[in-house]
């Protein structure tokens, strides 16, 4: 499965964004999938993850309450809806399953100035 992130971009702290990853391969809709983000100096963690079937949800702490995560398998595709925008965000987003597979993907840039 190949994975191309978009959406990323500068947004002020308060701001919201949304997210895209496009899939490509036939196993997309029967993968667990998620967000990932990886800020400078730090390790990248999971921040959002989604059922195959997109009927259940889990997210870190930190994104809990302004994060949604939603996929739609006829597209291919899965988005994360950032809203309230913290400079803490600031990482390149990655998309890929949960557990990981394969490679990632070269991941979208976001960065909230305060």
């Amino acid at each position: 499965v190949q994975l191309v992130e978009s959406g990323g971009g500068l947004v002020q702290a308060g701001g919201s964004l949304r997210l895209s990853c496009a899939a490509s391969g036939s196993t997309f809709n029967i993968k667990a999938m998620g967000w990932y983000r990886q800020a400078p100096g730090k390790q990248r963690e999971l921040v959002a993850a989604i059922t195959p079937g997109g009927g259940s949800t889990n997210y870190a702490d930190s994104v809990k309450g302004r994060f949604t995560i939603s996929r739609d398998n006829a597209k291919n595709t899965m988005y994360l809806q950032m809203n309230s925008l913290k400079p803490e965000d600031t990482a390149v987003y990655y998309c890929n399953a949960v557990p990981k597979m394969g490679y990632w993907g070269q991941g979208t840039q976001v960065t909230v100035s305060s």
